[in-house]
């Protein structure tokens, strides 16, 4: 073998253990003690959001109240009756299976480690340069406008793209919703942002992350949170936890069949002033399954700051945030491992 696989310092892109099925975790993937995940953690408590309510008028402004709520305590909540069938939500996991189980020659088409281009394959984090390496690899692409993008996205498996595009569209549909409705529960009423949402970015990120030989010594993300104002996410089964701030454990978003995970993202938390925080997250692995998660992240345009509200800001509540885009977010990703940097917390004022 010539050099000892248990400690080589990295992994290059198409050698990865997780792309070659390792039967061991290697050290350089293997985690500090502290850091590693539970096998048997807690189940939170999610809020589930009917989204059909939002339409019924003698509904709308209890259903509000309740993405207040979860936005507040937790930053996560799911929702229910969104209107995207079952069947294209099965279509868009069942393509992005496909894809990942494709030689690697032809995924690696897409490979490149620069955070600025529209289409991009991967492993880990930034490959070749992190210091702890992470069991996935990913798909990640824009979305939005569709007709803009879509030919720039892989043309195999031949689904993908009418497969993958509808579940962009129907997803896209919701964000607009979402946006509606997180603006008017922070009084701020529901077009505060339309605008600037329709001509905003969409990114689908489509995580790969394959069965790991020994899980609780790896993860698939480390704990990070999502730079956009919310992130929407499809998945084949749990995997996905969050830190519960109250008591500083990692507990597991429960699996609930058809639903769709919302999180709270960092565009949302300098909008707010802070009265919603970014959901903290990382992803936990399983030695039997390949698991896929399809998260699309929706914020302003590429170069549109991001601001604290004014109507949100007082001499009790003075502002806490610089604004910032999501191209500063990929220019400070270029610069940053964020397994050790926040973005957000460049971002906050020292009042």
């Amino acid at each position: 073998m010539g050099k000892d696989e248990s400690s080589s310092s990295s992994f290059p892109m198409g050698e990865t253990a997780q792309e070659k099925s390792f039967s061991h975790v290697p050290q350089c993937y293997t985690l500090p003690t502290s850091n590693r995940p539970s096998l048997n953690p807690e189940t939170v408590n999610v809020h589930v959001v009917d989204w059909a309510a939002l339409n019924n008028p003698d509904q709308r402004s209890h259903t509000i109240n309740e993405i207040k709520i979860a936005c507040s305590r937790s930053g996560c909540f799911q929702i229910t009756n969104h209107g995207i069938a079952q069947s294209v939500l099965d279509a868009a996991l069942e393509t992005a299976f496909n894809f990942f189980k494709m030689p690697t020659k032809e995924k690696m088409k897409y490979m490149s480690n620069d955070v600025h281009k529209s289409v991009r394959y991967g492993t880990s984090l930034k490959d070749g340069l992190d210091k702890l390496q992470y069991w996935r690899v990913f798909l990640k692409h824009y979305a939005h406008p569709l007709h803009q993008w879509i030919q720039q996205w892989p043309i195999n498996p031949p689904e993908y793209r009418q497969q993958m595009g509808k579940f962009a569209t129907e997803v896209n549909k919701v964000a607009a919703d979402l946006m509606k409705a997180l603006t008017e529960s922070l009084g701020l009423g529901p077009t505060y942002l339309s605008h600037k949402m329709e001509n905003g970015m969409q990114v689908m990120v489509i995580n790969c992350y394959p069965p790991c030989p020994e899980p609780s010594l790896s993860l698939g993300l480390p704990p990070h949170s999502d730079y956009s104002c919310f992130t929407i996410v499809l998945h084949s089964f749990k995997g996905l936890e969050i830190l519960d701030k109250s008591d500083g454990t990692w507990k597991v978003v429960p699996d609930l069949h058809g639903a769709l995970t919302v999180h709270v993202g960092d565009h949302i938390e300098v909008l707010s002033n802070g009265i919603y925080k970014s959901m903290v997250h990382r992803v936990t692995l399983n030695r039997n399954e390949m698991r896929i998660s399809i998260a699309s992240l929706h914020s302003l345009g590429m170069d549109e700051k991001m601001e604290t509200a004014k109507e949100l800001v007082d001499s009790e509540h003075p502002k806490g945030y610089k604004e910032s885009s999501f191209m500063d977010f990929l220019n400070f990703l270029s610069r940053n491992d964020i397994a050790e940097e926040s973005f957000i917390e460049t971002l906050k004022l020292k009042n």
